[in-house]
């Protein structure tokens, strides 16, 4: 890419103080030799593959959140979050990415329209960023990456999961300008589709500083290959910014209420001459203003589509209503919500978890507590608004969801349901590991004033009450105090420890990894951003998706 193209390309989340310069190295890559036939014909394949990644993804408009941890030095933990920032939008080639609604770019160029949302964002944090960011990151060149403007040098071949690959050495000819990719790029060997790319852009100055970031890709249809995640690390933050939504189909403006809806395998119960009662009417109302909101939160990229992984919640669930005997006239179902922010909410009979909050979890009794609170408010009868009922006030843009869905319950709610929850629990076969939830509320304690966009909620309820002390504080009765230095204590893990999201389809799944053995208080790291890595595998047209394997050191539940 130009200069003047990848300046213009900068539709940026990234933020860095102006002490931190990151400048390309102008040295020629090392060793280098002279590429074989078929070296260059796969580097010409990939060439022309880059550009139709970014056709695909000006087609799709993903949705994408950045997640960033600033770190600080610790003695005993080496380095900690020290303050974070939570950003979630959509990648939009023709408007301008942005927290609230889109506006219209001002002028051209493949990634253009962001300056203003980039301008009012460090103005607010008083921090510098860079002419490009996480979301250029996604491309290595978007529309030159060739022989005639860069250097090839062959490393090996590597496997990446099940996926053969060439990894080559990249560096940008000479006097070509700024913004070109050095680093390494691993393209598999069939299709010449570039799977993974680690490395920088050439020409950061400290006002313009570009990071080093490791860019990953799913092989999420038949041939193509989308990006999924970009982790990024410099000399004092950690972000990871991950894409999904691709085969959304976003819904129109004003026709959604005039379609006809096909139920598949729906009983036709329209002869029964059964009547129906004030109360069943009203509790169908509120059941249709729970369909309605979920279909919003799904078509809106922020809940995920159904998965098995919901029965693993729902049997959960089940084990608080059999401790304490009751039997409520509908099923209680439980879906997650894709956002890593820590939350949860009530929507009629449905409880939804945040990824981020399931992956946090260390034991099933962790999750049995934060399930709890949100069965309270069903079986206390907190509803959400039923107007909601009325499906027109749920056409609004996509991007406005956040700001127009307002899920969360009221403080006087929210501390009954609190004790129904402590109620709930202890009435269950998860009330003899309540220690345990009490280290993780402590170490989310700990964690609050740091990382406060973490726990910032984003559409339901905050785990925190208004005065700073967790909702659930009366199952922190008895716990013991954490301590650091004991690796037998596990009170929170770090990101991205139980669940992967399939960006195409936007189901969850579990992870499945062999757990590493602690061996410093280090390893711990609860809360925290950390490094990811894919397995990758060739899409297959089964439920089976890539996985992703976090290379952060964790402990899974040995309830599970």
């Amino acid at each position: 890419m130009k200069q003047n193209k990848r300046g213009q390309a900068i539709l940026s989340l990234v933020l860095m103080t102006s002490s931190v310069i990151c400048c390309a190295e102008k040295l020629r890559p090392q060793g280098q030799t002279t590429l074989t036939p078929q070296q260059t014909a796969l580097i010409e394949k990939a060439s022309t593959q880059e550009k139709s990644v970014v056709k695909a993804v000006r087609q799709h408009a993903p949705l994408v959140q950045t997640y960033i941890q600033h770190m600080q030095s610790d003695p005993k933990l080496g380095r900690v979050p020290s303050s974070d920032r939570y950003i979630l939008g959509r990648v939009s080639f023709d408007y301008t990415f942005s927290d609230s609604l889109y506006k219209k770019a001002s002028q051209g160029g493949i990634l253009s329209g962001s300056g203003r949302f980039l301008d009012r964002l460090s103005k607010e944090l008083s921090m510098q960023y860079s002419p490009n960011g996480f979301m250029d990151m996604m491309f290595v060149d978007t529309s030159e990456l060739d022989l005639q403007h860069y250097d090839f040098a062959y490393v090996r071949n590597e496997f990446l999961g099940d996926v053969r690959t060439m990894v080559f050495d990249v560096q940008p000819k000479p006097n070509l300008g700024r913004g070109r990719f050095v680093g390494r790029v691993w393209i598999e060997d069939e299709g010449g589709n570039i799977v993974r790319f680690t490395g920088t852009f050439s020409g950061g100055t400290r006002r313009s500083p570009y990071f080093h970031f490791d860019s990953w890709r799913g092989n999420v249809q038949e041939d193509v290959w989308l990006p999924t995640a970009v982790y990024v690390q410099d000399h004092d933050f950690r972000a990871q910014t991950h894409f999904w939504g691709y085969a959304l189909k976003l819904p129109a403006s004003t026709s959604s209420e005039n379609e006809s809806i096909f139920v598949e395998n729906a009983a036709d119960n329209s002869e029964n001459g059964q009547d129906i009662s004030p109360l069943q009417a009203e509790r169908q109302w509120s059941n249709q203003t729970e369909q309605n909101v979920l279909e919003r939160l799904t078509r809106a990229g922020l809940l995920a589509n159904p998965s098995d992984f919901d029965h693993v919640l729902e049997t959960v669930t089940n084990n608080l209503l059999i401790g304490s005997n009751l039997d409520l006239p509908n099923p209680i179902h439980c879906r997650v919500m894709l956002t890593s922010s820590l939350e949860s909410i009530a929507v009629g009979n449905t409880i939804i978890l945040s990824k981020g909050l399931v992956d946090v979890l260390p034991y099933e009794e962790d999750l049995a507590a934060v399930v709890s609170f949100q069965l309270a408010h069903i079986v206390l009868g907190h509803q959400i608004d039923t107007r909601y009922a009325f499906n027109d006030r749920l056409l609004f843009p996509d991007e406005s969801t956040l700001k127009r869905l307002a899920m969360n319950h009221t403080e006087a709610e929210n501390e009954a349901a609190a004790l129904k929850a402590v109620e709930l629990f202890r009435g269950s076969v998860y009330q003899t590991k309540q220690a345990n939830v009490g280290l993780f509320l402590q170490q989310l304690t700990a964690a609050e004033e740091r990382l406060p966009a973490l726990v910032t909620p984003r559409v339901g309820d905050s785990l925190f009450n208004p005065g700073g002390q967790p909702w659930l504080r009366d199952l922190m009765k008895g716990a013991p105090s954490l301590q650091v230095d004991n690796l037998q204590q596990i009170a929170a893990l770090p990101l991205g420890s139980h669940l992967k999201i399939d960006p195409w389809n936007d189901k969850v799944v579990q992870l499945n990894f062999h757990a590493e053995p602690l061996i410093s208080p280090r390893d711990k790291m609860p809360f925290q951003v950390t490094p990811i890595y894919y397995r990758l595998a060739k899409y297959r047209p089964t439920p089976t998706t890539p996985g992703i394997t976090n290379t952060a050191n964790v402990v899974t539940s040995g309830s599970k």
